[in-house]
C-alpha cells in the first residue's frame, strides 16, 4: 500500500484557493497509486491562528463536499488540516475523508502555549483503518511527546501519521524524535510539513518517512513543494515534485 505526504505552501487564509490546490495534489497522488494522502497542519487555511475563528468550518461543511467527491471518485483517503468549529470551541483539526464512508475527525489534543489563546484542545484519540492498516494521526506539538504515540500503539496503531507546521528548529528536533518513536514502537512514521510563510515563521519543509526501525527512507528539501510516496509493503519511499498545476 502507498501513502503520500504532501509538502505544501498554503496561501494565507485563502480557503478556496487552497482547496483547489488540495484537489490537484490529491489527483497527482492518486495517479502515483497512493491510497492515503496527508497534508500539513491547518493546510486548508495555512497555519494562521489569528485567522482561525473567521475561517473555521464544521466537519460537515459544504465547502468540503468537492474534496469528499474527489476521494469517492478516486478511491483515495485524504487527511486535510483545518480550523474546526465544534461545540468545544475552535480546534486544530484533521479531517479524514474516506471514499464512500462518513467523515472522521481528529483534533489536536495537546496544544502549544502559543495556541491556547486561539484553540481548544481535542479530547479523543483516533486510530482508523486504511486497507487493513491501522493508522494513528498526530498533529505537530503533541507528536513530540512519545506518550502520544505509545497511546496510539496501545490502541492498535501500525503507522504514525504526523501533520505539522514546523520551523527549521522544530524539524531538527523532529529528526531526532521521530526515528526514536519508530524504533521504540516498531511503527513507521510519515510526516508532512509545510513550506513558506506561516503565522510569524517560515515552514521548513523536510517532510520525511521512517521505517519501523527508525531508518530514514526519503525526505523532501526545506524550500520546495513536493510529495513523498511511502510504499509500506516494499518499505521504500520516494520524493517527487508537485506538478506545475499544483503550484
Amino acid at each position: 500500500m502507498k501513502l503520500c505526504a504532501v509538502q505544501l505552501a498554503s496561501r494565507q487564509g485563502d480557503l478556496q484557493g487552497n482547496l483547489t490546490r488540495h484537489q490537484q495534489c490529491i489527483e497527482q497522488a492518486a495517479a502515483h497509486g497512493a491510497q492515503l494522502v496527508v497534508f500539513p497542519e491547518l493546510s486548508l487555511t495555512g497555519y494562521e491562528p489569528t485567522l482561525a475563528r473567521q475561517l473555521a468550518l464544521p466537519a460537515g461543511s459544504e465547502w468540503l463536499h468537492p474534496l469528499q467527491g474527489q476521494c469517492d471518485r478516486l478511491a483515495i483517503t485524504a487527511a486535510v488540516g483545518l480550523p474546526l468549529a465544534t461545540a468545544r470551541g475552535i480546534q486544530i483539526g484533521m479531517l479524514i475523508l474516506r471514499p464512500g464512508q462518513p467523515r472522521q475527525v481528529y483534533a489536536k489534543q495537546r496544544l502549544h502555549a502559543d495556541e491556547l489563546p486561539f484553540f481548544a484542545p481535542g479530547d479523543q484519540p483516533l486510530v482508523f483503518s486504511q486497507d487493513g492498516l491501522q493508522v494513528a494521526p498526530a498533529i505537530c506539538y503533541e507528536s513530540m511527546f512519545i506518550e502520544h504515540a505509545e497511546h496510539a500503539k496501545a490502541l492498535g496503531a501500525q503507522l504514525y501519521l504526523v501533520s505539522v507546521a514546523k520551523t527549521a528548529k522544530g524539524i531538527r528536533e523532529g529528526y531526532e524524535h521521530y526515528p526514536q518513536v519508530a524504533r521504540t514502537l516498531a511503527m513507521p512514521v510519515l510526516m508532512a510539513n509545510c513550506v513558506g510563510p506561516a503565522d510569524t515563521f517560515v515552514g521548513a519543509g523536510g517532510s520525511t518517512a521512517w521505517d519501523d526501525q527508525g531508518n530514514l527512507l526519503a525526505t523532501l528539501g526545506e524550500h520546495e513543494e513536493g510529495m513523498l510516496l511511502l510504499d509500506i509493503g516494499a518499505c521504500t519511499a520516494v520524493a517527487l515534485p508537485l506538478d506545475a498545476t499544483a503550484a
